[in-house]
């Protein structure tokens, strides 16, 4: 069975980036769904990605907009 999220090492042949502020830019620009973990380094599902299921709606609480990150 394969991971739940793709690796480092994944993420960065799936966008062609290495420093992960521009995985994030270009992650956003392909418009691949994806969460910034503590460390700030953008997490992908696999099933996004292999196309094995549909990502869970993402489910945030209100924020003002000076907060948000994503």
């Amino acid at each position: 069975m394969s991971a739940t999220f793709l690796e480092p090492a994944e993420v960065a042949e799936l966008t062609g980036r290495k420093m992960k502020s521009l995985q994030i830019q270009t992650l956003r620009q392909m418009g691949i769904p994806f969460h910034i973990n503590a460390t700030g380094h953008p997490v992908v599902c696999r099933s996004v990605v292999e196309g094995s299921g549909k990502p869970e709606p993402e489910k945030r609480a209100w924020t003002p907009r000076v907060l948000r990150t994503v």
